[in-house]
């Protein structure tokens, strides 16, 4: 697949206005320079860039004439319709130094040719071990705890199926995964996974789930009041993927009353999450169960590297006009998207 060279920019297209959104690191990002997914930092390209004779710029005044938009998913600038629309006028490209770009209105840049694209691939390793601790910390005890269980990974793409990898040495009763394709036979024999295609079915067998899929239409509330029905009284819940995936409220409830022991994450619907947003303050009947963190999972200083490095790769072929690597290009992929039936684009890897 071929992706189309960058759309041409204004005559004065020296001096390129680079607008990042990036978590402040303060003091401990002055001393660790390999914090570099911080507003101190700039991903290690604001030196890089201003030699050329562009600028980077956090300052969110003047977005009409920022070209490039440089985001993360930890710490996202919102790209909405109406910002698209209103406010980014002379916008080209959008770029997630991470994996993630649902903070970002995929429809609206394919309507005005705004390229989207993600550094694919980057921090998958990073959030696979963070979904293993947060089973371990909800669960509790550490490896006899697992011992008997069955967990199961909503999607068993590039982060699923790392879980699944790494549940392999705990010896659980049993490993499932929901998706809309099966794994290759040689895949799902490497980790003993047993694919169940009714979501209710799967959750229904499973002491721990674990959400591994992309946010879009099709997940947006996925995990609500009627799915937990179906979920096994004091089953444990894990969600490092997007928090609009599951009902904050439906959650809470069901953690309240016990269905759910525990709710483990690091991903909030809206964030930085508000300070009285109730996954800060749930607790099942014990008072416990509450695993929640900041969104850190996908941001290692191994993981910061990495979508770094991706990020200059991906502006050096867009200032001098090479092709993307199809996997970081997002709007082709929404292009392709709005062809496709609900059906068949549910659950794409992850």
């Amino acid at each position: 697949m071929s992706l189309p060279r960058r759309s041409p920019l204004p005559s004065d297209d020296v001096g390129i206005r680079f607008w990042s959104s990036c978590t402040n690191g303060f003091k401990a990002a002055e001393e660790e320079p390999r914090l570099l997914g911080t507003v101190e930092n700039k991903l290690g390209i604001e030196e890089w860039l201003t030699s050329q004779g562009h600028e980077v710029s956090s300052d969110k005044e003047g977005p009409d004439s920022v070209l490039s938009l440089i985001t993360t998913p930890f710490h996202p600038g919102y790209l909405t319709k109406d910002l698209v629309t209103k406010c980014a006028k002379n916008l080209k490209i959008c770029i997630t130094a991470g994996v993630g770009s649902d903070h970002i209105d995929l429809n609206a840049c394919v309507e005005r040719k705004i390229q989207v694209l993600e550094v694919s691939g980057s921090n998958v390793v990073s959030v696979a071990e963070h979904v293993i601790m947060s089973i371990l910390l909800l669960v509790r005890n550490f490896v006899p705890a697992h011992e008997g269980k069955v967990v199961g990974t909503i999607g068993a793409g590039r982060i699923g199926y790392r879980v699944l990898q790494r549940l392999v040495p705990f010896d659980c009763k049993e490993l499932l995964y929901y998706d809309y394709a099966p794994l290759p036979a040689a895949a799902a024999e490497a980790v003993k996974a047993r694919r169940v295609e009714d979501l209710k079915l799967f959750v229904s067998q499973c002491d721990v789930v674990t959400v591994n899929c992309p946010l879009h239409e099709g997940t947006r509330g996925l995990v609500n009041d009627e799915l937990l029905s179906h979920f096994k009284k004091g089953a444990w819940l894990v969600n490092t993927a997007r928090g609009a995936i599951c009902d904050k409220d439906a959650v809470a409830k069901a953690l309240k009353s016990g269905k759910l022991a525990g709710y483990a994450g690091d991903v909030w619907n809206v964030q930085p999450a508000p300070k009285d947003h109730v996954w800060r303050t749930m607790k099942n009947p014990l008072g416990g169960g509450n695993g929640m963190v900041a969104h850190y999972s996908g941001t290692t200083l191994d993981a910061q590297a990495r979508y770094a490095a991706g990020t200059k790769s991906i502006l050096e072929n867009y200032l001098t006009s090479k092709p993307q690597e199809p996997r970081t290009s997002l709007s082709a992929w929404a292009s392709t998207r709005l062809r496709l039936t609900d059906s068949a684009e549910i659950f794409v890897g992850f």
